[in-house]
């Protein structure tokens, strides 16, 4: 029975040999370089412009022909799968993922590699219109909560004061803004900084400052509009 076993799997084992010819490795090469580079064009497009990351996108071409090459290497060779685990041991990554993004474009084009590396092609072309979809998606829904906002504030206080100020504050832009929202607070050297974003100004910049300076003890106020001239 183990015999029979083992004959069914060196027959199988040969059979993958013979179908894998260089025409179909070069066919698979080329699939994964090209999904590769649209995979590349997905980031640059999209992530490229507000992207503080080690630019992994240049890694691409070379990460996806790799791993193709990889997976046809095991597929016809049972030594070459049973030390996968060994080889892929010596591989580490010494440049840290700064972004989030950039793991999943990492994991598009190693399963794109995949599988050309098994054939399915028509894998890669589902993959890629429904990545390409969320992409868009995602960029609409960011883009209309930036279209939403009229801009910037950014408010110093001195520390002492900063919870009853922000507290002013909230109360102020509460009667003057239609929304807001406070992005980030730091502070330093006694002084902490508010950075708030809002939308639906009822009033001019000028009265603005001149409310939020009479309402709470702030140092500093900077406005920062991403519609000059446009408020709503």
């Amino acid at each position: 029975m183990d015999n029979e076993r083992i004959l069914r799997a060196l027959e199988d084992f040969q059979g993958v040999q013979t179908q894998m010819d260089s025409g179909l490795f070069l066919l698979a090469i080329l699939t994964t370089l090209v999904a590769s580079f649209i995979a590349s064009g997905f980031y640059r497009f999209f992530y490229e412009s507000r992207a503080t990351g080690s630019q992994v996108h240049r890694a691409f071409p070379l990460l996806g022909i790799s791993i193709t090459t990889l997976f046809i290497g095991i597929q016809i060779s049972i030594p070459l799968s049973l030390g996968l685990l060994g080889a892929l041991s010596i591989i580490r990554f010494r440049t840290p993922i700064k972004e989030p993004e950039e793991i999943g474009f990492i994991m598009l084009v190693i399963a794109a590699a995949i599988s050309s590396a098994t054939m399915n092609f028509r894998f890669i072309v589902v993959l890629y219109a429904v990545a390409f979809a969320a992409l868009v998606l995602i960029r609409g829904a960011r883009t209309w909560r930036f279209l939403r906002r009229d801009g910037v504030l950014v408010l110093t206080l001195p520390d002492d004061n900063a919870e009853e100020g922000m507290q002013q504050i909230a109360a102020y832009l509460k009667g003057n803004i239609k929304r807001s929202r406070l992005e980030s607070t730091s502070s330093r050297d006694g002084v902490t900084s508010l950075q708030m974003s809002f939308s639906g100004l009822k009033t001019d910049v000028a009265d603005l400052q001149s409310g939020l300076r009479n309402s709470a003890p702030v140092k500093s106020i900077n406005v920062f509009l991403d519609r000059p001239g446009g408020i709503r």
